[in-house]
């Protein structure tokens, strides 16, 4: 069982503050892939119960239109600022694209704070949830820096400087800000339906309440969507903790999932051979 904590080892000798960049790829790309990958795409779904969020959204049709496509611009982003890190050519032209994007409409500064808080807080809970094991508060921190610096990149203002003071205010602003509306609902439905999309055909409804039971109740209530059987919600949690401890007794990873000749998704066939960041995004 000690060859399982390697890559633990590894991340407890660096330091969580100038390491970050490090420790971040480590933890997601050896420790915990498929945690990662859920929890993020939980993460974005969570700020579409922001009205304001959801209404841009809706606006803007891509959703409607390019669910698959917006779904894999956002990750393959994001990814090209883990693996080559934000301040690479890769990461400086992914960041370019992202602040593009983000230019052609008016979002608020909180807005965009909120968002990136969910990349830092929803992976964690994810993981302490339905993880193999706790994250190390080496990868929590380093969590954090990550996103704080990507997001000073972003020309967001006002991120605080602590991870207590950043994850009170998440807490805050969902207090706030998550409430009922007509274009939460129409994007909540496209996103289970997209996530529905990835099972065979036959499968899809048995997708789509399981994507329904894991949603906390201010989500449920925010999107407008009915609290699904509690038979429902502990078979779907007690799926995840029974992958946890499949998991754990697992040898470590070897490679990491970065390592792999393509990034996977369903829009860029063989990512990133053959294309640049600047490829991605909407037209």
């Amino acid at each position: 069982m000690r060859a399982k904590y390697r890559w633990l080892r590894r991340i407890e000798s660096l330091d969580p503050i100038e390491d970050h960049q490090e420790i971040y790829r480590l933890s997601m790309g050896h420790e915990f892939p498929w945690d990662y990958a859920r929890a993020l795409e939980f993460a974005l779904f969570r700020t579409y119960c922001v009205p304001g969020i959801s209404a841009l959204l809706a606006r803007t049709g891509e959703f409607r239109d390019r669910p698959q496509k917006r779904y894999d611009d956002t990750a393959l982003l994001m990814l090209e600022l883990v693996v080559n890190g934000y301040d690479s050519p890769r990461g400086r032209e992914a960041l370019r694209v992202v602040n593009r994007q983000h230019g052609r409409y008016a979002i608020g500064n909180d807005e965009m704070r909120y968002v990136l808080s969910t990349f830092i807080y929803d992976p964690i809970d994810w993981i302490d949830r339905y993880g193999w094991r706790p994250l190390s508060a080496h990868e929590r921190i380093a969590g954090f820096e990550f996103y704080r610096q990507v997001g000073r990149r972003m020309g967001i203002r006002d991120i605080p400087g602590t991870y207590e003071e950043f994850r009170d205010f998440k807490t805050g602003y969902e207090l706030a800000h998550f409430a009922v509306a007509a274009s939460n609902t129409e994007i909540g439905n496209y996103t289970v339906n997209l996530f529905a999309s990835w099972f065979p055909a036959p499968l899809r409804p048995a997708a789509r309440k399981g994507v329904l039971a894991l949603l906390d109740p201010p989500m449920l209530a925010a999107f407008g969507f009915p609290p699904p059987p509690r038979a429902l919600t502990r078979t779907a949690h007690l799926a995840l903790r029974g992958r946890a401890r499949f998991v754990r007794l697992l040898p470590p990873r070897r490679h990491s999932t970065f390592d792999r000749d393509d990034l996977r998704n369903r829009t860029y066939p063989g990512y990133p051979k053959g294309y640049r960041p600047a490829d991605l995004g909407a037209g």
